[in-house]
């Protein structure tokens, strides 16, 4: 009798907590598609690509003459004299060291500017998700990266993006 009355108790216990654990309400939230797919996130995106692209091209512009001018002087080395030579092969090599140095600094910028835009974006989510989370009383967000499965209603990426594309329609990077 006494062992009957235990395990009723245990299988009672489990049962009640079984219960409680099901009524927490877990959602699941994609940043990296709130990153990448929300207004601001788009339009970051674009403009981080586009100064990219540019800088490429200026950058691929100055190495081509820097290239021809190498030549030249290269092509020149019996015609000019030993010390015009130094002279000239010490001026390029100041262009190609300042040209390195440009280009690391455009580089870095827009590195920068990446991680400044994602902050700013992160920042932005935080006070979104925390009211979206007392208004709708969840327990727990979770990336969706980190999940195995789970049910589409479960998912509140969209919700989120909408909410930040009122928020924060755009993001001034210069």
């Amino acid at each position: 009798m006494n062992k009957f009355i235990k395990i009723f108790l245990v299988t009672l216990f489990l049962l009640f907590t079984n219960n409680a654990v099901a009524q927490d309400k877990i959602v699941v939230l994609d940043l990296k598609y709130v990153l990448n797919q929300s207004k601001a996130g788009k339009g970051a995106q674009d403009f981080l690509k586009d100064s990219y692209t540019n800088n490429i091209k200026k950058f691929k512009e100055i190495e081509n003459n820097l290239k021809k001018e190498e030549e030249d002087l290269l092509n020149k080395k019996t015609v000019l004299s030993k010390e015009e030579y130094t002279k000239k092969s010490d001026s390029l090599r100041k262009k190609v060291i300042d040209y390195k140095s440009q280009r690391r600094a455009a580089m870095d910028k827009i590195t920068t500017q990446r991680a400044e835009s994602r902050a700013t974006l992160i920042k932005s989510i935080d006070p979104i998700l925390e009211a979206y989370i007392k208004e709708n009383n969840i327990s727990v967000v979770i990336k969706k990266a980190t999940t195995l499965g789970g049910s589409p209603g479960n998912d509140i990426t969209k919700i989120i993006v909408e909410k930040l594309d009122k928020v924060l329609p755009s993001l001034d990077l210069k």
